[in-house]
């Protein structure tokens, strides 16, 4: 699919659960009464199900039933503890993973057609011909056109295993006849380091979506790259990032810290605990590192920004953190299902949990974004609810605070103008998308001779685009919609969409980036401290 961008809170928690439901057959001979006397509670819950199978009047899906079970529960633990049913099992691990087994194209389900947005670059459909525009009809003999067909079944045509072929047929717009491709599937990342580019020439600015086995690789790669361009300052983007693997956080933060100073710690409930320190491999000990964190940065985001703080390195800028300080572990129900159960706490190296209250049930713990937006806290920090007895202390004597969310160094209001809501509606439909789509399908010649660089520093979107946008959605939404006071905003949104379209790679942060009120302050700050050294 295509690579939306969402600037509102993201309800952070995902698939993952506890399995119980282990064990051999039951002896039928038992009485009915020894159900729920004698028996172990696995036992119990076995035999309640084999019941049901076996005697019970109607016919029911006992596996739904389990399923129900297992989320009640998880429901009675912790908001973080969850259930991945089987049928979810490969999507949430490919994600993880940040590779899958494909033909290389993001595409929408257009119309009645499957479009190709932009092949991905160095993939198996660029390698053979595949080009923006294209539809594909025709996948080995299956008929991908007129139906009604839904995303996670074109991607099944799609996707199949390493090396194998797939023969497709595409229509392109001026081609008389259907085209004939063979497409090599290959390993396609799922990129998790969204942009990394030069923000002025000391600094260099580095976006990441999520922690997957690859980001660290993904990561390490962009900060070289920076660093050979002359980055003495990098800005890392971590807003709006859910967290993931705990681990790559620590190789992340490792690149940042002097060897032996403490990242993390864990506790489980028998009270152990593992340290981790950072090695002397890291490549930037000794330079500036400026953390972009926001309401929906959590688990893993807020271990790098907890670190780093609490070791008096860099600034973290933006808004109050999660606050999401519990560990998962995946673990196999045997049937290709998995829970995520929680099994353990993480403390910031000055001994704070930033896990926030769960006790009110989880409906009270994941409206909490609601919550701050309305106390005023998004707006004004001193809004921000501190409790004295969570009070810790650097080693250079900062003042920072546990039980929920890390708390800036540098506090940036939330910007009102994009959370209007006529733009989070059209952004949470997809319609900038589609409607970007639909312009370059007019005329793709017309960027055909202009450059990316050229494009993001140059390229000007105007008034006619906006009304025609416009006119787009108030026929598409049986609405009056109006952007009268906020053009601007619709343009930043339009221009960045036509360059991820476009361009792709992190052409969408450099142009919305210009505007970015968090980049703003950082350059601010970074220019001031220039001029100081």
């Amino acid at each position: 699919m295509s690579y939306q961008k969402k600037y509102l809170p993201l309800v952070i928690g995902t698939a993952i659960a506890v399995g119980i439901f282990i064990g051999g057959k039951l002896n039928f001979s038992d009485a009915p009464d020894r159900l729920f006397s004698t028996n172990s509670k696995k036992d119990k819950l076995n035999r309640l199900i084999d019941y049901i199978d076996y005697d019970y009047v109607d016919h029911v899906n006992t596996d739904s039933i389990v399923d129900v079970t297992v989320n009640a529960i998880l429901d009675n633990l912790d908001p973080h503890s969850v259930y991945i049913p089987k049928e979810d099992m490969q999507r949430v691990s490919e994600n993880m993973k940040g590779d899958f087994i494909g033909i290389g194209v993001s595409f929408y389900s257009y119309k009645d057609t499957i479009a190709v947005i932009r092949p991905i670059e160095n993939g198996p459909s660029a390698k053979a011909g595949i080009k923006s525009g294209d539809r594909i009809m025709i996948a080995n003999g299956d008929t991908l056109f007129g139906g009604n067909f839904k995303d996670d079944e074109i991607i099944r045509k799609l996707k199949g295993p390493i090396n194998s072929k797939v023969n497709l047929k595409v229509f392109r717009k001026g081609e008389p006849d259907l085209l004939d491709f063979t497409v090599k599937r290959s390993v396609i990342p799922i990129k998790s380091v969204d942009a990394a580019y030069m923000i002025t020439e000391n600094l260099g600015y580095i976006k990441i979506n999520r922690f997957a086995e690859s980001t660290y690789k993904e990561f390490k790669k962009a900060l070289e790259k920076l660093i050979a361009n002359g980055a003495a300052e990098i800005a890392l983007d971590l807003r709006d990032n859910p967290g993931g693997f705990l681990g790559i956080a620590e190789q992340i933060v490792d690149e940042f810290l002097e060897k032996d100073k403490l990242i993390l710690f864990t506790k489980n409930k028998s009270g152990r605990i593992d340290k981790s320190f950072a090695s002397s491999k890291g490549d930037f000990e000794n330079g500036h590192v400026y953390v972009l964190i926001n309401e929906n940065s959590a688990s893993a985001s807020e271990i790098i920004a907890g670190a780093l703080q609490d070791n008096d390195k860099g600034t973290i800028i933006g808004r109050r953190s999660y606050g999401k300080g519990l560990v998962q572990r995946e673990m196999a129900l045997g049937d290709g299902s998995a829970v995520r159960l929680t099994v353990s706490r993480y403390y910031t190296p000055t001994g704070r949990s930033i896990q926030r209250p769960y006790q009110n049930g989880e409906q009270d713990y994941f409206d909490e974004y609601f919550n701050r937006l309305e106390s005023g806290e998004l707006l004004d920090p001193e809004k921000i609810t501190v409790a004295d007895s969570l009070k810790f202390t650097t080693p250079k004597g900062k003042i920072v605070y546990g039980g929920g969310g890390i708390i800036p160094d540098v506090f940036v209001p939330i910007d009102n103008s994009l959370h209007n809501e006529t733009l989070m509606y059209i952004q949470r439909h997809g319609f900038i998308a589609y409607f970007v789509f639909e312009e370059l399908e007019k005329d793709r010649q017309i960027y055909s001779g202009i450059s990316r660089q050229d494009f993001i520093d140059n390229f000007e979107v105007g008034q006619d685009l906006v009304f025609a946008f416009e006119d787009y959605l108030n026929v598409r939404t049986k609405s009056e919609i109006s952007f009268q006071d906020y053009h601007d905003k619709v343009k930043q949104y339009l221009k960045a969409t036509l360059a991820d379209q476009l361009y792709g790679n992190g052409a969408f942060e450099e142009v919305f980036n210009k505007h970015d009120m968090m980049i703003k302050e950082i350059v601010k700050l970074s220019e001031a401290k220039q001029d100081v050294n």
